[in-house]
Formats: C-alpha cells, structure tokens, sequence
C-alpha cells in the first residue's frame, strides 16, 4: 500500500517538474520567436509562423509585385508617402506594401484557436490606436506596420488598410500632376517624357483600383481571403498582359520605332538628272509624251504633258545663284546667273526686251511695241480710251504673248494686276525673266485647251505683237478670250496688221475686222502712237444678247447651253460664243465696284440662298472668311513669323477659298497668286471679282511655271486635302521647286501632318522657323535652304 501510495506521489512530482520544463521552454521560444519577429519583420513581412505552408508562395508572390511596381514606377515611386530621409529596407516595409501582401495571406490562417483570436483582437487594437500616430516617428510606424503584417486581417484592419492605400493613391496623382505641370515647360524630347509618365500613373491608377476592389469583396465574405495568393495571379496572368509586354508588341513597336526614326532623320531626296537642268518643269518637259504627239499644228507641244507619276526629286540650281534682288530694283535688273540665258538678249535686245550688263541682266521697259518704255505705253492707251480707267474700273487683266512681261511689271504703278502669258517657246525663259523680275507670270500657250480660268472674268485682255493667230479657224482662240473677258471688257491688240499695209498684214487685218463683227465686238478705237511708231486697236465686248440675236448668220455659232464657260481643266477649245447673263442677279451683268473698293465689297451675284464654304448663308460666308484672314495676318504672319515681308514680292495662296489671304495683304507691296484646287468649291470667279487673280490647278501636278519663282507659299489644310488621292512626297517636292532659296512656306493643317511635312523638309535642310499645335491643329513656317542632294535620280522621260 505504502508502496503504491508513494509511487503515485514521486509520478506526480515527475510529472509536475516536466511541465515546469516545458513551460520554461516554450516561454523562451515564444521570446524568442518575438524578438526574431520584431528583428526580421522589416525585411520579409506578411510571413506568419502557424502558416508555414503558405510562407513561399506569399513570398514569392510579393517579390513579383514589388517587380511589377518597380517596372510601373520607372520615373515615379508609387508606395511613397513622404519617405523624406528613410533608408530603403524601411521604406520597403511601408504599410502599404504590407497591406498588399497581407491581402495575399493563405487561408490556413482561419484555422486558430479561439484563445489566439483574443490575443489577435487585443493586439489589433493596440495596432489601431498607434496606427494614429504613424507620422510621429518613422521607425516606430514600420514596427507597428509589420506587426499589424503579421496578424490576421479583420474587417476593421481591411478598411485602414484602404484608407492607407487612397492616401497613397492621392500622393501619387498630387506628384504626378506636379510632374505634369513641370514637364509642360520642357523641350519636345520632355513632352515625349510626360507621355510616358501619364501611361504609367494610368497603369498605377489602375493597379490601386483593382486592389480596393479586392479588399472589398474580402469584406463582404465569410472567408478572409477566398482566392489565395496564386489563384489572383493566375487570374492576371490569362486576362490581360499586365506590366509584360507581349514578344509580337515589342516587335510591332521596334518596327514603328524605326520607321519615325527614319521620318525623323529624314526623306531621302535625290537629285533631279534631266535635260532641263535647274530650269525644269516636269509637265512642259515631258519629252516622252511630246515625241509621240501625232500633231505640233496647234502648239500641242506647248501644253502640258504631265508624266504618270509626279517627280519626288529635287530641281537643281545654276551656278553662281543669289539671292534674288528685291522689289522694285528686280524690274530693272536681275542676277545674271540666276537666269542665264543670253538668247534673248542676242534677238531682242534692239527692242530695249533685256540685256546682258556686267552681272546682270537689265530691262530697260521696252517691247516689241513700246520701244521707249511701257509707261508712256501705258499712259497712251489711257489717253485715248478714257473708260479704261486703269487701277479702278480696271484692275485685272490678262497679257497674252507678254514677253519678258515689262507691259505687266510697269502696270502695278497704275494700281493694276496684270497676270502674263506665255509658252515655254524659242525665246528661252522669257516667262522666267518676268517672274524673276518679281511680274506675275505662267507658261502657258493658247492651243487645244481652254486657258485654266473662269469665264467672265478678266476686265481687259491685252496682245502686243503677240504672234497668235485670232483669226483662223473660225477664230477658236478670239472665241477663249471672248469666254474668260468680262461682258463690256476691252481687248488692246497692238499689232503691224492695224498700221502696217503690207499684203500679209492687211490679209490678217480684214479676216480681224469680219471676225470681231461677227462677235459682235464694238470698236472702240483705232490710234496710233507717234513716239513708238504703232497703232493700237481697242475693242469691247456686248454685254447683252441683242447682237447674237440679230445677225444674219449664226457664225461663230452661240454655244449651247450644256456649254459651261467657268469648266476650264482640260476642257478642249470649241469655236462658239458664250451668251451674254440675262438676269440682272446672275454674275457678268454688272461691273463690280472700283477698286478698292471691290475687295471688300461681297459680290452683287451672292445670294442667301446659297450656303458658303463654311456653311454659312454666302455673302456672310465671304465677310466672316475676310475678317479670319484679316486677323490672322495682323496678328500672326505679320509680326509673329519674323518674316521680313520688304524681302517678300511674289506669293502663292496654294489652297484659296474667297481670296481672303490676299484681300488681307493687299496693303503691301506683293502680289497673291490665288490657287483653287481642281477638287474644291469653284470660288475662283468670286477672287476675279474682288480685283484679285487665281487659276485652277491640280497639286498631284506640277504648276506651271519656273523653278524658284515665288518668295513665299501659304498652304491651309492642303496637304491633309491631299494625303488620300497624291504622293505627299511629290508635293513637297513641288514646292520646293517653285519656291526660292531662303523662300518662306507657312502651313496650317492637322497636328500629324504638320509633323510628317516638319520631317521632310528638314531633310532638305530647311529652317524651322516656328511651330505650333493646339487642338489637333497645327502651324508651321520654314525657310528653305540653299542645300541640294549629292545622290540624283534621271528621269527618262525628261531626257531629250
């Protein structure tokens, strides 16, 4: 008995000193585990020891998070507050990144006891409590985050962890805008920047969204986290490519890097090899088209012969170019070597046309038929037909046969525009001396086709010894000046058949006579002018139907009414005559308004009826388009371009609606040579009728006249007009070639193409001198350069 009573009492003492050990031991090893927490805490948070299985895949998990925010966050740090001096290891334990990990827990954790849940819920509070005292001391807010990391996550812990996030959240938009504003003020390569920036703060934005979402569909459920660490991941990872880009991305975008790249660096320009040389125009020197003309009867070989393919190469210069002499001194004289050919110096220089002086080519102002100066020519006609009141009742006139074009060039001191006509004929660049000159002038030849202008439009027409035959084949090209002059015009023919009496000349003079009868042209006068020894023949032509009604033959007939008289693009000749306008509403039935005056006067023929360009009833269509350009000059091209406009002379409206440009510029010493686009509203008569002048044209061609002929190009919303239907390049081509050395071309059109046209000539070495976008709008002014390419390009087909 004894026996067994101490054996249970000496089981007890054994029993009660082993769990005094044990006791012991567990004690230390919860200190210790403690202290290893509080120690390692910092640098792998969110592990928890009564999970040991998860531990690897919530660490592997946060290492890719932490490598995505750092890919997102290459210019911007999402997860900071305000870090101030931190080190990094602290930093990296921000409570930000714990909450993030700590929403990738395991579910294991559920599976405590009820006593551990007390504690946990003891210590979330005392959690709570520091939690509002975080910025007091950065070490003390990494502790208490890491240890709020290492509990389990509650509803309450949830929505501080939420709260933390949108502050972070907030930060990082109030730091990303401070980035914006900054980069505002950067270069091109800093907007570029920003751009990146903002995908990035998209991509960070995104991110943050998507893990409140997260949290508060954890708060909504019985389970703390029902997806686990790896099923959100996997969910990521077959949705959507995340911060990874996709092989065949980076390969589309390298591909798209180096075509900008190649825009960027620039267009490879060649050189132009073709017989012409410097003074090549690729419609007129067609050698091709013109050795398979059937006929050269009707100067065929004249016209325009435009190849298939328009040239994206560039004109070269002659040798020894200047810069061209300015305007008024550029109508007495030109640089020699910009012009270069003696020819017609040799055959007319006894008609004081042009001669070779020293350096220059000099123009005394004669002609053919005003030996002794235009002026006194000019002020001649006047003399004897008062009504022809140059520079206000008359303002716009066509010089057919016009030589070098001094007739035109001594007219501006009358007030008057006087565009000049000629082929590209024997006479070697006669139209390129009057352009030189700074005198508008085309090539062009009165031969098959209609002349690339409206009906009724031009106030006078003027021939002096122009060496066209008016009167033979039913008086075809009398009948195309009848269509484009104006009813109650004037046609001046100065010519031997008027004073001359040899057997040719009154052969022409009594075909003339029966023809303008016919026409029913009224003349006017028949004078001589004693100092230059000729005479002069001035008609009119009717302004009503009564005529053609009247005469007893129906020759020329009257041209049916199908017949339109503005069609002029490669419309054929016909030998009829367009009637006179019968309503008093209709355009060409009264004269306009002297000028100035006419400019700004909205044409009598604008009804409200009709809707404008711009939608609006026409006649305010027309007043709103003068006041934009008005505008747009005084405030912006005048003063805002550092153009030197004393520099500008000639000047080209590539894309003209109502001429408003050149109404706006009509004040200066320039002159505007108003193009409407094939494709566009027919607005050309409505430019005729302000005292302006225009022609048709189509840019997927070339224009029709000389290299470096014009000082400056406007171009609004052209190119963009063009993109779909021409070669880009071959425009951009075109321009260079009419527009001279150190020329000037402004550009309004849309963002993209302004940068695309930037590219291009900058591999022509132009100057940019100002760009600007807004809107999706953009505006570009360059200064062509002197620069031509090494490499060259031979053009068969302008190879003689």
């Amino acid at each position: 008995m004894a026996i067994g009573k101490y054996t249970r009492l000496d089981g007890r003492r054994s029993s009660s000193s082993y769990c005094s050990t044990v006791t012991v031991v567990v004690f230390v090893a919860l200190c210790l585990a403690g202290v290893w927490m509080m120690t390692s805490s910092s640098v792998v948070p969110g592990q928890n020891g009564d999970a040991q299985e998860s531990k690897n895949e919530v660490k592997e998990q946060s290492e890719i998070k932490e490598q995505v925010s750092e890919n997102d966050n290459s210019n911007t740090r999402q997860f900071e507050d305000n870090p101030g001096d931190l080190p990094e290891d602290a930093t990296k334990g921000d409570s930000n990144v714990s909450s993030e990990e700590n929403s990738n827990l395991p579910d294991k954790q559920e599976d405590k006891s009820s006593e551990d849940n007390k504690v946990e819920d003891a210590d979330k509070k005392t959690d709570e409590e520091n939690s509002k005292t975080e910025n007091t001391d950065s070490n003390s807010e990494a502790t208490e985050n890491n240890r709020d990391s290492n509990e389990t996550s509650t509803k309450d812990s949830s929505e501080n962890e939420k709260s933390e996030s949108d502050d972070n959240h907030k930060s990082d938009q109030e730091e990303s805008e401070k980035s914006s504003d900054n980069s505002t003020e950067t270069t091109d390569s800093n907007i570029e920047e920003k751009v990146k920036l903002s995908d990035n703060k998209d991509s960070d934005e995104s991110s943050s969204e998507k893990n409140t979402d997260d949290n508060a569909k954890n708060q909504s459920s019985d389970e703390v986290y029902p997806s686990g660490a790896q099923s959100e991941l996997l969910k990521e990872s077959t949705t959507q490519t995340g911060s990874f880009s996709t092989q065949a991305a980076e390969s589309k975008n390298e591909k798209e890097s180096q075509e900008s790249s190649k825009k960027t660096t620039g267009y490879n320009w060649k050189l132009c090899n073709v017989t012409a040389g410097p003074d090549f125009i690729p419609c007129l020197d067609n050698w091709k088209a013109i050795r398979s003309l059937r006929s050269t009867k009707h100067y065929e070989h004249r016209e325009r012969h435009c190849p298939e393919e328009a040239p994206t190469c560039l004109v070269s210069l002659p040798e020894g170019y200047k810069r061209s002499i300015e305007w008024p001194r550029s109508r007495e004289k030109i640089w020699y070597y910009n012009v270069p050919h003696t020819k017609l110096a040799e055959v007319k220089g006894h008609q004081n046309w042009v001669k070779v002086t020293g350096e220059y080519l000099t123009f005394p102002g004669g002609g053919t038929q005003f030996k002794h100066g235009a002026l006194h020519y000019i002020d001649f006609i006047q003399e004897f037909v008062p009504d022809i009141a140059w520079g206000k009742h008359t303002r716009v006139i066509l010089d057919v046969g016009c030589g070098v074009a001094s007739f035109g060039g001594f007219l501006f001191d009358r007030d008057v525009l006087a565009l000049s006509l000629a082929p590209k004929d024997e006479h070697e660049a006669q139209v390129q001396f009057a352009l030189e000159r700074g005198i508008p002038a085309i090539s062009a030849v009165m031969g098959t086709k209609r002349l690339p202008f409206p009906g009724k439009v031009f106030d006078v027409v003027h021939c002096a010894r122009c060496r066209v035959p008016w009167h033979i084949e039913g008086g075809k090209l009398l009948l195309e000046l009848n269509r484009v002059l104006r009813p109650g015009g004037l046609f001046v023919w100065s010519a031997t058949p008027i004073y001359q009496k040899l057997p040719e000349d009154v052969e022409i003079w009594n075909a003339m006579k029966s023809l303008t009868k016919a026409m029913c042209w009224e003349l006017v006068s028949i004078s001589k002018d004693q100092v230059n020894g000729v005479g002069i023949a001035v008609y009119k032509k009717p302004t009503s139907n009564d005529c053609y009604e009247k005469r007893s033959k129906n020759a020329p007939p009257v041209c049916p009414d199908s017949d339109d008289p503005n069609a002029a693009w490669n419309v054929p000749l016909q030998a009829c005559l367009h009637k006179a306008p019968v309503s008093s509403s209709e355009r060409g039935s009264q004269w306009p308004e002297n000028w100035p005056a006419r400019v700004a006067e909205v044409p009598y023929w604008l009804s409200s009826s009709q809707v404008g360009v711009y939608g609006k009833p026409a006649p305010e269509d027309f007043t709103a388009d003068y006041e934009h350009w008005k505008h747009v000059v005084s405030k912006s091209y005048l003063h805002g371009m550092g153009i030197q406009w004393s520099n500008i002379r000639t000047v080209m409206d590539m894309r003209s609606i109502y001429g408003g440009f050149a109404a706006a510029l009509k004040d200066l010493n320039i002159w505007v040579m108003n193009v409407v686009s094939i494709d566009a509203p027919d607005t050309l008569p409505i430019i005729y009728e302000r005292g302006l002048f225009g022609i048709y044209h189509d840019w997927c061609e070339s224009f029709s006249t000389y290299p470096r002929t014009y000082d400056l190009l406007h171009a609004d919303h052209l190119f963009s007009k063009l993109k779909e239907r021409c070669n880009i390049a071959a425009v951009v081509a075109e321009v260079d070639r009419i527009l001279r050395p150190e020329g000037k071309l402004i550009v309004r059109d849309t963002v993209e193409i302004v940068e695309e046209l930037e590219s291009m000539v900058k591999a022509m070495k132009w100057e940019v001198r100002m760009t600007f976008s807004q809107d999706k709008e953009g505006i570009l002014c360059v200064q062509k350069s002197m620069w031509r390419p090494e490499e060259s390009e031979t053009l068969k087909y302008a190879i003689v």
